[in-house]
């Protein structure tokens, strides 16, 4: 680094000379480390921010392309059917979608599909981080399909958007989901289908959505939002076709 500069010689003639400044050879290695370390910062926050928001921004332009949309498989089961077969029907249906009918949830729209984790501890902070990462999780204390009782699936609940990779990403497209949109449920080598009623926004402290009336089953789809933020719930409700 040799910076030049004319030196002038104040209420003189035009007079003038020509200085060269060398720098030390300590400052001019302080000079590349601190120019070496910015660019390295810069470099690491580009990084984190492609491995933080890229999942979300993969998922907004699939789905923008026209891309996230399962076809669904309307397979309709004889009452004559014998049972064994009827099982091995709806196993290979749930195997169309890349999940087991074991327990699992799909939503064509939005082309999500994973199995679920059931009986998980919603107030056991490892226990549902540790679910996250496989699929969906299934709330412990409420119920199953065909029990006549709220279904309650969560997924997606991060505490930062570093973390966003970690867990299952079936539910960051949840808020496309509107009236009238299906959702498939599997369970015990069954097949249930719902319909979305309704979808809103609610305070983390408040679960009066849980409450609902004897005998009406009905499915609540839970995640986080903003995506990568604790401050608010999606919810999406749906009953059963």
């Amino acid at each position: 680094m040799r910076p030049k500069g004319l030196i002038y010689q104040a209420g003189k003639s035009g007079t003038h000379g020509e200085i060269i400044l060398i720098l030390p050879a300590i400052a001019k290695l302080s000079y590349h480390l601190i120019r070496t370390f910015g660019a390295g910062l810069i470099s690491f926050a580009l990084l984190s921010l492609m491995f933080s928001f890229g999942p979300i921004l993969q998922e907004e332009l699939d789905y923008r392309l026209g891309k996230k949309q399962i076809e669904v498989a309307d397979v309709n089961f004889s009452p004559q059917i014998a049972e064994a077969e009827r099982i091995v029907a709806v196993q290979e249906e749930a195997l169309t979608y890349g999940v087991s009918s074991y327990f699992s949830v799909v939503i064509p729209k939005i082309s999500a599909s994973s199995n679920v984790i059931a009986n998980v501890d919603t107030a056991n902070n490892e226990e549902y981080l540790d679910a996250l990462k496989k699929g969906v999780a299934h709330a412990k204390g409420t119920y199953f399909p065909g029990q006549n009782a709220n279904i309650f699936l969560f997924s997606h609940s991060t505490d930062s958007p570093l973390n966003f990779a970690r867990y299952n990403a079936i539910f960051y497209l949840l808020k496309k989901l509107e009236t009238g949109d299906r959702i498939i449920l599997y369970f015990a080598d069954r097949k249930y289908e719902y319909e979305v009623t309704e979808k809103f926004i609610a305070e983390p402290s408040d679960v009066s959505w849980l409450s609902s009336q004897e005998g009406e089953e009905r499915l609540i789809l839970m995640t986080c939002d903003p995506p990568g933020t604790t401050w608010r719930r999606l919810l999406v409700i749906a009953k059963p076709v």
